[in-house]
């Protein structure tokens, strides 16, 4: 009964003090009402192990089940695929997966062998770590062959890249990162893949928000083969991941999910999603549009108040990340603590000139700006934003100081918008 009790006040006191914070890590959002409501529904409790299997004489989705039970599940997640290809552009959608990571180690799973080799960024260049062997791609014993970047754009240098990939020949081709400013050069890649027989994948996991607007770029539209993603970073649903990609590629993918990786997925998240993605259907434009409005206001903000905030020459960002270098005033670790005193939550980053060794207190701090935006911040709040982060970082006021203030702002912003209810 302790623990119990226990648990439950630290529930609540997680809600009441990340409810008076400035939430600004890039991978995290925050859910309607709706979505909860979908998460917190019965099929929280329900099994649907089985794929689709093709399409009937109607072009209605045929699902092979092992279960009873689920003939309302298997509309929902008819719906959350038919909105997902819609949304995205894509031939397939696969919805099994229960995570981002879970979601790029489905497509290794499917195309490639033990061993195989595969190209990416770097860590410390803002890939993820799913792509490299600290992660899924270790998993599978996967080489990665790191690609060559070009630090004052943020952003893959595409002629070295194209050398070193003839000379390597990866056969999964990773594009997309968790430090990601600026859209990756997909049209510039094709031609190489196409040469090598590598596939293109684009993990969208951080912009999938941005894309679902029609904002930032469309990889499958550019020529990436596959596209993964998580569906909770800057797209406003719950925790979970998806696969989608080109029809060719549909039966292996849906293959290594199930049986190959997963049994049962969680029904509650794929229902979440659904909900989510009819949001974004809605509303996206609107919030794609407000959340690069908001990164690029909050950047120049900072940059105008002496932070040395990268890409001030391509007006910093097209994303919902701000990249902050933060070395000559304590470092990541130091200023992230600082700011989490005072209820500013960001996060510590590596940047492209770190290294490794350096993970513990990196030179920079990454910031999102999408679940601001989706509480209905807009430009004016980026300039008192930068102003409170300022105070912390650079007058080194007392962060308690500051954290007044940050709750007196944030109390102005209780509600969720760019959704149904």
């Amino acid at each position: 009964m302790d623990a119990y009790k226990e648990i439950l006040s630290l529930i609540d006191q997680q809600e009441e003090w990340r409810g008076n914070c400035i939430n600004m890590i890039a991978s995290e959002n925050i859910i309607s009402p709706s979505v909860r409501r979908a998460v917190c529904s019965d099929f929280e409790h329900r099994y649907a192990e089985g794929i689709l299997g093709g399409r009937d004489e109607k072009g209605i989705r045929i699902f092979n089940r092992f279960y009873q039970g689920t003939k309302f599940f298997d509309k929902v997640e008819t719906l959350a695929m038919q909105l997902a290809e819609e949304i995205f552009n894509a031939d397939h959608a696969n919805v099994v997966p229960i995570s981002g990571a879970i979601a790029n180690l489905t497509v290794y799973y499917a195309l490639v062998e033990y061993g195989s080799t595969i190209g990416g960024l770097s860590i410390p260049s803002g890939g993820h770590i799913s792509h490299t062997h600290v992660s899924a791609a270790g998993v599978m014993g996967l080489r990665e062959v790191p690609y060559p970047f070009n630090n004052e754009e943020m952003n893959i240098d595409v002629d070295k890249t194209i050398k070193l990939v003839a000379k390597e020949k990866p056969e999964i081709m990773i594009l997309g990162g968790s430090l990601f400013l600026f859209p990756h050069p997909v049209e510039e890649l094709r031609e190489v893949a196409d040469e090598i027989g590598a596939v293109i994948m684009y993990d969208g996991a951080h912009v999938l928000g941005l894309l679902a607007g029609g904002r930032f770029q469309d990889p499958l539209k550019e020529g990436a083969d596959i596209m993964t993603s998580s569906t909770h970073k800057s797209f406003p649903g719950p925790q979970g991941g998806v696969v989608f990609c080109r029809e060719e590629f549909s039966e292996r993918i849906d293959n290594a999910a199930f049986p190959g990786l997963m049994s049962n997925h969680h029904l509650h998240h794929v229902a979440g999603f659904a909900v989510a993605l009819a949001e974004m259907e809605k509303f996206g434009e609107d919030y794609a549009d407000q959340i690069i409005k908001n990164s690029k206001a909050l950047a120049r903000a900072l940059y105008d108040l002496g932070f040395n905030v990268l890409c001030e020459h391509k007006d910093f960002t097209e994303s919902h990340q701000v990249a902050v270098d933060v070395s000559d005033i304590g470092g990541g670790e130091r200023i992230a603590s600082d700011l989490e005193k005072a209820d500013i939550i960001t996060n510590k980053n590596l940047l492209p000139w770190d290294d490794l060794e350096r993970i513990r207190n990196p030179s920079g701090i990454r910031i999102g700006t999408s679940e601001i935006t989706r509480i209905g911040m807009k430009e004016s709040e980026m300039k008192e934003i930068a102003e409170l982060m300022k105070r912390v970082a650079i007058d080194k006021e007392d962060p308690e100081n500051v954290r007044k203030d940050v709750a007196e702002l944030k109390g102005n912003f209780t509600g969720i918008h760019y959704c149904f209810d």
